[in-house]
């Protein structure tokens, strides 16, 4: 049992790509959830001024990586953070895995609004078409 397990953990990390953290927080600009992925830096610029409005903007090598971005929108409370945890070829598709984090009902939250929010580069595959799948 214990053999099988680490076999498909192992296999899981092979098919996985590596990704680089480029922003994360609890206060984005952008209101409404939503995922998306930026190709080139035209994109990338406009993603980044409607998340960051001036803040200074990090570079990516579009070269080399997809800009890949979940957004969870407007939330009531603090407690709430999204996080991408995998990114993997998966035929012609990239597909971006994220896990979002909600506080327990019977928690004391802050009563702030948050936004929470990650954007990771990924290396780019052969494909532009980027899917996004939220996992538990």
């Amino acid at each position: 049992m214990r053999v099988a397990i680490a076999a498909a953990l192992v296999a899981v990390l092979q098919s996985s790509l590596p990704m680089r953290s480029i922003d994360r927080g609890q206060n984005s600009q952008i209101d409404a959830a939503k995922q998306v992925s930026a190709h080139n830096a035209d994109e990338w610029s406009k993603l980044w001024t409607s998340h960051a409005g001036n803040r200074t903007r990090p570079s990516v090598d579009f070269n080399k990586e997809v800009v890949a971005a979940v957004f969870l929108g407007s939330r009531p409370t603090a407690g709430y953070a999204v996080e991408i945890v995998r990114a993997r070829q998966e035929g012609v598709a990239l597909v971006v895995s994220y896990k979002e984090t909600r506080p327990s009902p019977d928690s004391v939250a802050a009563q702030v609004l948050t936004s929470p929010y990650h954007i990771v580069a990924v290396p780019k595959g052969s494909t532009t078409d980027v899917k996004f799948e939220r996992v538990d």
